[in-house]
């Protein structure tokens, strides 16, 4: 398993089965019994996070150099976003309003200096979602973690 987060949704925890490229919501109203659905997502899942809305897990399928998007209210896979770099890794991801694309999610990389960018809002923005809206070119080589904050002017990799 790479990551486990809750759901907003329902009691359950997402968890990203790495080798199989699965996503597992894991039911665990009753725990003598806890239910299982398992979503096909990419291989080589990862490192993931909420959108800003708590309803989509963005994870890193990093040895494909994709994004899953999974909706957790509708339990199914929505989108594998091409990043546009190499191996993907964001930890839980950075959120923020981009003022040309309406809320949006990033990922950096650890094979190249790529920031990307994916629009987030499928009601607001919906030719922009779950589509890399921007790359950013970082100074480093390379990352493992991006972070941000609502009361900030920076992006931290």
């Amino acid at each position: 398993v790479a990551s486990i987060v809750a759901s907003h949704f329902a009691p359950e925890w997402v968890l990203n089965i790495k080798e199989t490229g699965q996503v597992w919501l894991v039911d665990y109203t009753d725990p003598s019994n806890p239910g299982i659905k398992m979503i096909e997502a990419e291989r080589f899942l990862h490192d993931g996070g909420w959108d800003s809305t708590k309803r989509y897990f963005l994870v890193a399928a990093n040895a494909r150099n994709k994004v899953a998007v999974i909706d957790a209210k509708e339990k199914k896979l929505v989108a594998l976003v091409d990043t546009g770099g190499i191996k993907p890794h964001p930890g839980r991801g950075a959120n923020w309003v981009d003022p040309e694309f309406g809320p949006v999610w990033a990922t950096g990389h650890i094979g190249d200096s790529v920031v990307s960018v994916i629009g987030t809002d499928p009601v607001n923005h919906p030719e922009h979602a779950w589509k890399v809206v921007r790359k950013i070119n970082s100074l480093s080589s390379g990352n493992l973690f991006i972070k941000t904050h609502p009361n900030s002017k920076w992006v931290w990799l």
